[in-house]
């Protein structure tokens, strides 16, 4: 098998050949280019020890030198290049108490997590997998190197991982494999927030979020995100609805484009319906407040999992006016770019369409028509360039303050004004504004004037 390699990859690899030293790519970019995938980064592991390494390159930095790694820097491109190892006891579920470098490619391949990761290449060499990375790579399957117990306890993110490769990949995982994930689920307890929501972040953007599922079935979510595990037992008795709150998200999330923010928002806009299900006498549901309630609880989690704060506040600004439905008119329509912001008006026209591909057929058409005409809408909107938001207003702060008016005042009443306008573009008229504004200002004075009397 001949794989094509990046002709720095070749370089660094020839380099270290050339001086006696074997030189791989291993782990996923192996099993990526396999799979004519790109990958994502090229890791290269070698029996030069780390100081050997940078005997070897001008530009070095020293990422893991601890364990092995070092960062070799050809032209603008980075390349971990780290030296055969063995790794000792992991006695907190997550580091290996110790590392001991090994002239074997066979014992560095062997501490590797899955066998589609355990696999290494070089032209001279050829592929070299030494524990059936092909055979399940052919098979479609997610398999632990060696015994799946061992490598879990090592390191907890592992389980966290398998399934978020079966996402990626479209693969499933081996019965054994499976068993000891189950087994395992618990010590995701020991893992980092930031490592374990790398791990969900890269699930919920892959090719198949719905694997989401498996995490809650394999007893994952109970651990990491308990607030899923209610989803998947709280029924929507509507006719609006063909599916429970867990699989109608799940359809959701595999309704909306792979984007970081619209998946996290998909996977949270719900999460607030176990706790206000109302059945009416009829045997009916209904979710009064849901979205405000899944929106407090998406802060809560992404809190827990240190997303950073432009995330969490995209997201729960979504999540709270997910439900919100403006009428396809232009008045309507511009108000609900106000109430959600303009900057995220097209996310939330996607996460309505993706709410609605996830329920019945039931008035769905009608669902879809009207989002397709606020969408309309809002284009035209945009083509007349139609007031939306302050900086579109026709005065501003320093008019006011020209004025005499100063404090919080001039906020209140630019933002009066901005509701008045975005009722009417008309009235976006430097002098009937300033009019307004004159006229807002006396009457708060008279009312100020009241209340001291």
């Amino acid at each position: 098998m001949n794989l094509r390699l990046p002709a720095e990859v070749n370089y660094v690899l020839d380099t270290l050949s050339a001086r006696g030293y074997e030189a791989f790519i291993v782990g996923g970019c192996v099993r990526d280019a396999v799979l004519a995938r790109t990958p994502n980064d090229w890791d290269i592991t070698t029996s030069a020890r780390p100081e050997e390494v940078k005997a070897l390159f001008r530009r070095t930095v020293d990422t893991g030198i601890a364990h092995g790694t070092v960062t070799v820097l050809v032209h603008d491109s980075q390349y971990e290049v780290t030296t055969y190892r063995i790794d000792g006891v992991y006695k907190d579920g997550r580091h290996p108490s110790s590392v001991e470098f090994t002239p074997n490619l066979k014992d560095d391949l062997m501490r590797r997590d899955f066998t589609v990761n355990a696999m290494a290449y070089n032209k001279a060499s050829g592929l070299v997998d030494l524990y059936g990375g092909m055979e399940d790579l052919q098979k479609r399957r997610i398999r632990c190197v060696g015994d799946p117990d061992a490598r879990f306890e090592e390191d907890a993110l592992r389980v966290l991982r398998a399934v978020r490769f079966s996402a990626q990949l479209g693969f499933s995982i081996e019965n054994e494999t499976l068993g000891a994930l189950k087994r395992h689920a618990e010590n995701l307890k020991k893992i980092s927030a930031e490592r374990i929501c790398s791990e969900l972040v890269k699930l919920l953007v892959s090719p198949h979020p719905e694997a989401f599922r498996l995490l809650y079935e394999t007893g994952v979510t109970k651990v990491i995100m308990p607030e899923f595990d209610p989803l998947m037992e709280t029924p929507q008795n509507t006719p609006f609805h063909r599916y429970n709150v867990g699989e109608h998200t799940l359809a959701a999330l595999m309704a909306v484009e792979a984007d970081r923010i619209l998946r996290l928002t998909m996977l949270f806009h719900d999460f607030g319906k176990p706790a206000v299900r109302f059945t009416d006498s009829f045997g009916r549901d209904h979710f009064n407040g849901h979205a405000k309630v899944s929106a407090e609880q998406a802060a809560v989690i992404m809190k827990r999992l240190k997303l950073d704060n432009d995330t969490i506040g995209k997201v729960t600004r979504l999540v709270t006016w997910h439900d919100l439905r403006p009428a396809p008119q232009p008045r309507e329509v511009r108000r609900a770019v106000h109430t959600v912001g303009e900057d995220l008006f097209i996310d939330y026209l996607k996460v309505q369409w993706a709410d609605t591909c996830g329920k019945s057929r039931y008035k769905q058409e009608e669902a879809f028509e009207r989002i397709r005409e606020v969408a309309e809408i809002y284009e035209e909107i945009l083509k007349k360039k139609e007031c939306l938001s302050l900086k579109e207003l026709a005065i501003n702060g320093r008019d006011l303050t020209a004025m005499g008016i100063s404090g919080p005042e001039v906020g209140d009443i630019l933002n009066a004004a901005l509701l008045k306008v975005i009722d009417d573009p008309v009235r976006n008229s430097r002098e009937e504004l300033l009019a307004f504004a004159e006229k807002q200002h006396q009457k708060g004075f008279l009312n100020k004037k009241v209340s001291f009397s």
